[in-house]
């Protein structure tokens, strides 16, 4: 919290914030994810990297590059609209719903879903513009194929 304001008051008012990339702004989003309940263990940044290898066809070396970029870009954050506007500009509206499935694979790393995760996925959901139907199918999808709750 105490970052979050130095940040704040640190940045110059006519200093836009970064502007990121697609790839480095759901990396980003699945570090906010992972660190939403509080811990950041090495099952969650795991399954970012395999989840940024596969959806952007990744080596693993690479996507573990990227995963750290997105844990800079994360740390350097004050909000998460720069993250979410690079995603709504570069994915289409229908393939939206593949991002917040990325996401609940984060959140189910550890296997429990609590509820500052649920949160999470409810303000990128609004930001994204996803409907909650389709997110609930989407959470429905991941625990199908992971095998949790």
């Amino acid at each position: 919290m105490i970052d979050l304001f130095l940040r704040l008051i640190s940045r110059k008012a006519d200093e836009p914030p970064s502007k990121a990339d697609e790839r480095t702004a759901l990396a980003a989003l699945l570090v906010e994810a992972a660190h939403a309940d509080g811990t950041y263990d090495t099952d969650e940044s795991d399954r970012i990297a395999r989840v940024l290898a596969v959806r952007f066809d990744l080596s693993p070396s690479e996507a573990t590059a990227l995963r750290a970029k997105g844990e800079l870009a994360q740390a350097d954050a004050v909000d998460l609209v720069r993250f979410t506007r690079a995603v709504k500009d570069a994915v289409a509206h229908e393939d939206r719903v593949g991002v917040i499935e990325a996401v609940w694979e984060v959140v189910y790393a550890d296997g429990v879903r609590e509820m500052h995760e649920s949160a999470l996925i409810r303000q990128l959901c609004g930001l994204l513009h996803i409907e909650d139907r389709e997110v609930g199918l989407a959470r429905q999808r991941v625990v199908a194929r992971l095998g949790t709750e």
